[in-house]
């Protein structure tokens, strides 16, 4: 019988019956991080994490070398990143499944990068594991069974834009930027990340978080377009453009994009960081425009 594919989220019951029937059919990957101390991810995961996960740092395999100016956290090279999930395991066509314990905030980073290198088939688990736990499933000290696996790289189905491209969009007003940090970060209040407090000018803010339910869920596709369309009234998903800090949560609003049914927008993967660390940029604060 085929396996149902899921290219956005999965439930843990979902999960749990797909590891019964065919462990070997999914790839599960821990992404569980902290930015305030970047071992405890590892960590928790040494601690107890789900059956055949392999664990995923965000700063060793998700993204790529600081130069100063490319943000925190710039992209990894394409083919490392696709050679570690190599090594890990993964199979071409296979079914990935990330997750954190953080609503999602660095499982919807590996969701995007896969998506990136042209791979479809990958799902956050919904509620994280948080959710895997209340539903009454185990975690597990074992290391994940060694298999080789021979993924490659297709032509992405992510789309990025570039900080020349954000900054002829300052003039050309073609496309829409939602920029996914905490209000009070985006007004330009409680700095702690970057060097320049503030907001990309004409920039519109939706908090990630605002995407999950109280129970760290993602809300239903309808309530997420309604909420999305309030914040882009009348602009087409294809000429929105997401970002954050450094590009990672900026994902998850990629993903609650996608759930709604509102495909193609964009990611500046440098976002805030990058853009604040040329003092010729402009920046602008104060509440949404």
């Amino acid at each position: 019988m085929p396996h149902t594919h899921y290219t956005t989220l999965i439930s843990a019951d979902n999960l749990a019956e797909r590891l019964a029937a065919a462990p070997g059919s999914v790839f599960i990957a821990d992404c569980r991080f902290d930015l305030a101390d970047t071992d405890a991810g590892e960590k928790g995961y040494a601690a107890g994490h789900l059956p055949h996960a392999h664990y995923l740092h965000l700063d060793r395999d998700l993204s790529g070398s600081k130069t100063g100016t490319n943000g925190r956290h710039p992209l990894p090279d394409r083919q490392k990143l696709v050679d570690r999930l190599a090594e890990l395991g993964l199979k071409q066509g296979q079914q990935v499944v990330a997750y954190d314990e953080q609503g999602g905030m660095y499982a919807a980073r590996l969701w995007w990068l896969l998506r990136w290198l042209g791979h479809d088939s990958a799902a956050l688990l919904d509620g994280g594991l948080q959710a895997w736990q209340a539903a009454g499933q185990p975690l597990t000290q074992d290391a994940p069974p060694k298999v080789t696996g021979d993924f490659k790289a297709g032509a992405p189905l992510a789309v990025t834009v570039d900080a020349q491209a954000v900054e002829r969009n300052l003039g050309t007003h073609e496309r829409v930027l939602i920029d996914a940090r905490a209000a009070d970060r985006y007004r330009g209040e409680n700095e702690t990340l970057d060097r320049v407090g503030g907001h990309i000018p004409g920039a519109r803010n939706r908090y990630f978080k605002d995407n999950l339910t109280a129970d760290g869920r993602f809300k239903s596709a309808h309530t997420l377009r309604d909420e999305f369309g309030a914040v882009i009234p009348g602009v087409a998903a294809e000429h929105v453009v997401l970002q954050c800090g450094s590009g990672v949560t900026a994902c998850h609003n990629a993903l609650a994009m996608e759930v709604a049914g509102l495909h193609g927008a964009a990611l500046y993967p440098g976002s805030w960081s990058e853009w604040s660390s040329d003092p010729a940029r402009p920046v602008a604060t104060g509440a949404n425009p």
